[in-house]
């Protein structure tokens, strides 16, 4: 699946780039929450929970759905209204969808009204981890109360973390943005959205960049303008908010991952036949030749060159010439790397 940017029609001026506390602060909660997808911040994730006052750690649990997989839309640019005078109707709904973990199969614009529409985001929130089912009850009892509950956990959020967080932050975010508004205007909107991820790809009739995502939407620019929002916390997820009736979102990691999904995966499948892996044993030992492994493989030497050449093209061979021989080592730092990349390119 994948999320489609149609570019035709759509110049830099249909594309802002925006820093935002309330988005980088839903990053961070993810970060507190599931630091074990986050080695780079995990440490800081220990320290803030283990000394954070019992009242937050429980906030951090109860409302744990508004920013793991499907990111409430109330961290973010676009609402008709702030989030203390929203509609009771619309505020239901966006947190319904959240609670549900999806918005394209569900109608849940009178929730608070339409015991059928209540029954589906019981269902829906029933057949997903704790604690979705009790925010969606939660919701359905007594959504305003929920709402001063949720405002006043983000307003503790500020004390206990993020007013400290944010002042180091900003300044790398407010960077960020800054190059990515020069991309935009001196390469284009093409090669801006390309560099946010390493999988993504440029097509053609009409033009449009591709990223590969876990669900599938369309995005037209040309039609409703596209808000890029830089995330350090973020990382090394790239959420993509497309919510119907709703600007759309790019929140993406201001340091985009080398490795994409794509190639992550081929290097696995490339050692996974029985005489890469013994090329591979051998030449992690020590460079050799084309021949000597051909040799001691009991291989043509045709044979050894295909097998190099697939791995030299995933980056886990380097080559040495010494003076009219050239040897082949294998690239212990990619392999190593192969775990970590895998991590990072399924998650974002």
């Amino acid at each position: 699946m994948s999320v489609v940017i149609v570019l035709e029609g759509a110049g830099p001026d249909r594309f802002t780039v925006a820093v935002s506390p309330l988005a980088e602060l839903a990053a961070s909660l993810h970060v507190l929450t599931e630091y074990s997808h986050h080695a780079e911040h995990a440490s800081w994730a220990e320290r803030t929970t283990s000394a954070a006052p019992p009242e937050f750690r429980a906030g951090l649990r109860r409302f744990a759905p508004l920013w793991t997989a499907l990111r409430w839309r109330g961290f973010y640019p676009g609402l008709e209204a702030p989030l203390t005078t929203l509609p009771a109707d619309r505020y239901a709904e966006t947190t319904a969808y959240t609670c549900a973990s999806g918005y394209r199969a569900f109608d849940f614009g009178r929730v608070l009204h339409d015991p059928a529409q209540a029954r589906v985001l019981r269902q829906a929130a029933s057949g997903l981890p704790e604690p979705h089912s009790a925010l969606a009850e939660d919701l359905l009892r007594d959504p305003e109360a929920l709402r001063a509950d949720v405002l006043g956990f983000l307003d503790l959020c500020r004390r206990v973390f993020f007013d400290e967080l944010w002042a180091g932050t900003e300044p790398v975010l407010a960077r960020a943005a800054h190059r990515m508004r020069q991309r935009l205007a001196d390469e284009g909107p093409t090669a801006a959205l390309l560099s946010l991820s390493p999988s993504s790809v440029r097509l053609d009739n009409p033009a449009r960049v591709v990223l590969d995502k876990v669900h599938h939407g369309v995005v037209s620019p040309a039609r409703t303008p596209l808000l890029l929002i830089p995330t350090r916390y973020g990382a090394p997820h790239l959420l993509v908010k497309d919510e119907p009736g709703l600007p759309p979102i790019v929140h993406y990691p201001v340091d985009a991952p080398e490795i994409g999904v794509t190639l992550a995966r081929s290097r696995m499948l490339a050692l996974t036949d029985p005489h890469r892996v013994r090329l591979c044993r051998l030449i992690a030992r020590q460079a050799m030749t084309t021949a000597d492994l051909a040799d001691r493989l009991s291989m043509t030497r045709p044979q050894v060159s295909r097998h190099l050449r697939t791995l030299r093209d995933l980056g886990l061979v380097r080559v040495e010439r010494n003076g009219r021989y050239v040897h082949y080592g294998l690239d212990l730092a990619a392999v190593e790397r192969i775990g970590r990349d895998v991590a990072t390119a399924l998650q974002y």
